[in-house]
């Protein structure tokens, strides 16, 4: 799958909108808050990701194209939202009450940890596996680590190993 060339007006308003969070942020906390960069080359089912060290916020082009205003409403604040505990919590748990509170006091929106984006498009081929009382689908990195014999999968209900079908 080939990672998408994104309209520069969507770029704009991408970068537009970090900026009004971090002018939102740093009213909040009355100091100054600088728009990271942004990388638009995150793949997979994720919306977006920050890293913490670098300072940077990576977001999946393909969910972007295919919900823009989540994104400008929920995504976008909530990696934000990682690198500003970050900066005032240091290294504390992704998703804990500082992140909360970033969220929810600071940008002022509520404190979603997951997207609920219809991920057909970026979802992977899955695998048929079963066990004693199910079906199951593995990705094809759990299913190359069984084909290799570098792993073993086990039904979390029967406790039994999954096989292919």
């Amino acid at each position: 799958m080939t990672v998408p060339t994104l309209p520069s007006a969507l770029i704009d308003a991408v970068q537009h909108s970090l900026e009004a969070w971090c002018r939102k942020a740093s009213e909040t906390l009355q100091q100054a808050v600088s728009p990271p960069p942004i990388h638009f080359d995150l793949k997979g089912k994720s919306a977006g990701q920050a890293l913490l060290q670098p300072g940077i916020i990576r977001l999946n082009p393909i969910l972007l194209l295919e919900n823009q205003t989540e994104y400008f409403e929920q995504v976008i604040p909530h990696e934000l939202a990682h690198l500003l505990t970050y900066q005032c919590f240091g290294r504390v748990k992704p998703h804990g009450a500082e992140w909360q509170y970033m969220m929810e006091k600071v940008l002022g929106i509520p404190a979603i940890t997951t997207h609920k984006f219809d991920v057909q498009s970026v979802q992977g081929k899955l695998f048929n596996y079963r066990c004693q009382c199910r079906s199951h689908q593995l990705t094809i990195r759990r299913h190359n680590k069984i084909v290799r014999q570098q792993a073993q999968y086990y039904c979390r209900y029967c406790q039994q190993p999954l096989t292919p079908t």
